[in-house]
């Protein structure tokens, strides 16, 4: 399952329950559930931004497959994005995943697949942000685990940003620590 190229929104539902119930990240008495977007942009708008909605794009690394030659390709720049939000005890969490398309068809953008370490810590960055954001922890021992995590070094091809969805519709993740 670790190199894997297919998208499994199995796998991230299965790790985001088990942070949430098993390993008690957000140690709150709020229900909090993981969805799925496959159009959502990280554009938040003033209404959403008054009902509490907040976003967090996530790079990830991934691997990938094209449906039409079956070449396949690792990442270590996959823009996983993040729409959060807590209201009245209830905790919202809606994904997308941006794909890829292969260098050699470019018909379409393929989603990757995650092994689950790589969803695991994706996900441990999402709860870092809602402990932040939506119940005012300070986050100051988050940034140690994530330079440490991605000091590794990962031989890949340059970024092509005309091959990634996510750079063509302009959502980026070298600056992922924007919270707004």
């Amino acid at each position: 399952m670790g190199r894997s190229t297919e998208w499994i929104p199995a796998l991230w539902l299965d790790v985001f329950n088990e942070l949430l119930y098993e390993d008690n990240q957000l140690d709150y008495d709020d229900q909090w559930t993981l969805n799925f977007s496959y159009s959502q942009t990280d554009t938040v708008t003033k209404e959403e931004r008054k009902r509490g909605w907040k976003v967090y794009a996530h790079c990830a690394r991934g691997k990938f497959q094209c449906a039409s030659c079956r070449k396949t390709w690792p990442s270590a720049r996959v823009v996983v994005l993040f729409r959060y939000r807590l209201q009245r005890g209830r905790g919202t969490v809606i994904m997308r995943p941006f794909g890829q398309a292969c260098r050699r068809c470019q018909d379409g953008f393929e989603l990757g697949g995650f092994s689950e370490n790589e969803v695991e810590h994706a996900l441990l960055r999402v709860f870092a942000k809602i402990r932040k954001n939506c119940y005012g922890e300070d986050d100051d021992d988050d940034d140690d685990d994530v330079s440490s995590t991605e000091s590794t070094v990962v031989r890949t091809r340059p970024h092509e940003e005309g091959l990634c969805e996510a750079c063509c519709m302009g959502i980026c993740c070298v600056d992922d620590e924007d919270d707004d």
